[in-house]
């Protein structure tokens, strides 16, 4: 039986890379949705005339956005296997899906992370902050739970059932982290693909500005340290 495969985009004024976000995600996958996080551009009506579902979700967050999605897919009768969870800004290449979702298809894996590494990766495409906060977050997972993730990296591919398991709960900036940190304590099965990596469309509304930064790191550590003493 074919795998019904659905992309989650959390977008926040993307209109300048949607499109080719859209565009590049291969022919197998069901259904592209794109959650507009309250963008003042024309991100929502860029992805719809590039075919894809869009929903809006006014609360700003990664993690809000996110949810939007996984909630539209549960309130659908639509059959959902996998979930790819991929960013806007066209940094990572889509075409790499069917890599992201083999491991689920062929070994029965729950959860892939696509991990961006430097030699694949163009000059500049992740910002020194970016390095230094994947560095520490893996380097404390390892340390607490045995880890063996090194990145943090948006472009990844989970089991539905798995997913609803996990019951994510962050709305911001921790999203990532928290699927990571409850697919080590769930004892989930997992495995990271290398995957290219390319300087972003536009500026990135976390990593790029200072604010985004320390909220960012702040929340990361904080759900690594909230679970490390579970």
């Amino acid at each position: 039986m074919k795998s019904a495969v659905k992309v989650i985009i959390p977008a926040y004024n993307e209109a300048a890379a949607i499109s080719k976000v859209i565009g590049d995600i291969p022919n197998f996958v069901q259904e592209i949705i794109v959650v507009d996080n309250g963008s003042t551009d024309p991100t929502s009506e860029v992805a719809k005339r590039a075919g894809a579902t869009v929903l809006i979700e006014p609360n700003k967050g990664y993690g809000f956005a996110c949810l939007k999605g996984i909630e539209y897919i549960q309130n659908s009768n639509q059959k959902t296997d996998i979930i790819v969870f991929i960013d806007g800004d066209y940094s990572d290449y889509p075409q790499q899906m069917s890599e992201i979702i083999a491991p689920i298809l062929n070994q029965n894996i729950d959860f892939v992370l696509g991990s961006r590494k430097k030699n694949l990766s163009g000059k500049g495409a992740m910002l020194p902050q970016q390095r230094f906060g994947n560095w520490l977050a893996t380097n404390l997972m390892r340390l607490f739970f045995d880890s063996k993730f090194t990145d943090l990296g948006p472009f990844r591919a989970i089991k539905y059932q798995v997913l609803k398991q996990l019951s994510m709960k962050d709305k911001t900036y921790g999203w990532t982290v928290e699927m990571q940190l409850k697919i080590l304590k769930q004892n989930f099965t997992y495995m990271e693909v290398p995957v290219k990596y390319r300087n972003r469309i536009g500026v990135s509304k976390v990593s790029g500005t200072l604010k985004g930064t320390i909220f960012a790191g702040v929340k990361i550590l904080t759900w690594i340290f909230k679970y490390s003493f579970k």
